[in-house]
């Protein structure tokens, strides 16, 4: 059995990482870099960061920002935030990044997925999906519409039919962010983190909605995701991660041991 993966998500704006509910009031919490650096020596798995207001903005991402994080950790890491081309990948690679994440790019473009898999390989390419509730419908089976723009803007695409597309036109990994229980500390959304895990020939990555550490063992229970994405509850110190891993690892969850890291 693969280990889980503890991924704490730094969502960036204007040099800045910043934390909000439900993508909104978002407020400045501390320097991307310093935190990145922090989580690294606390045992994190990964570090995702996103620059949050690239794709509303329309303008590229902050490479010299994603540079400076990855010559401070030794770990996987994931960059996402207006990228919408193969060359926008590649220079997020080159600036040190492993992992590509693509959401409102995609959604305008799919073959972009594509494309980026056929450059780069499948495993570097995660299809992050804002997803939002709807009464489910013809048009909804999961009862979620895939947004984009930061939650800004509604896509009519089910979120079901959207992580399955993109997983066939080469998505390696799914990330399901939960715009209801962003922010929120309430648990994440599990239904549709379940529903697309158990469709999906993927790892799946559960987003939004981490308040304690038994959110994110219900993550993990039952294989509903592989991965878990973390952010205020590491950001405010009320659950370091190597607490968060012990918790886990106490619950029967396979998880990768904190080590001390340089």
């Amino acid at each position: 059995m693969l280990a889980k993966r503890i991924i704490p998500c730094l969502d960036v704006r204007d040099g800045k990482v910043t934390k909000g509910v439900q993508f909104l009031e978002n407020i400045d919490i501390g320097d991307p870099v310093a935190m990145a650096r922090h989580y690294y020596e606390q045992g994190a798995d990964e570090i995702v960061f996103y620059d949050i207001t690239a794709s509303n903005e329309k303008r590229g991402i902050i490479l010299e920002v994603v540079a400076k994080v990855a010559r401070e950790i030794f770990i996987p890491f994931s960059v996402g935030g207006g990228l919408r081309s193969v060359e926008d990948m590649r220079a997020v690679l080159l600036a040190g990044a492993e992992k590509i994440s693509i959401d409102s790019g995609a959604v305008r473009n799919p073959e972009i997925i594509a494309q980026g898999a056929r450059a780069f390989g499948s495993q570097c390419i995660v299809l992050s999906m804002q997803v939002r509730r709807r009464p489910p419908s013809e048009a909804f089976p999961s009862g979620c519409e895939v947004v984009i723009d930061g939650g800004r803007t509604p896509t009519g695409r089910d979120a079901l039919r959207w992580a399955q597309e993109g997983v066939r036109l080469g998505a390696g990994e799914l990330c399901i962010n939960s715009i209801d229980r962003d922010g929120t500390k309430l648990g994440y959304d599990l239904e549709i983190t379940r529903l697309i895990s158990e469709a999906v020939p993927v790892p799946v990555i559960a987003s939004g909605g981490a308040g304690e550490p038994r959110h994110v063992l219900e993550a993990f229970a039952d294989g509903a995701a592989d991965a878990a994405i973390v952010a205020s509850i590491v950001h405010y110190g009320e659950y370091p991660i190597p607490a968060l891993k012990r918790y886990l690892k106490a619950n029967g969850v396979e998880i990768r041991e904190t080590e001390e890291r340089p």
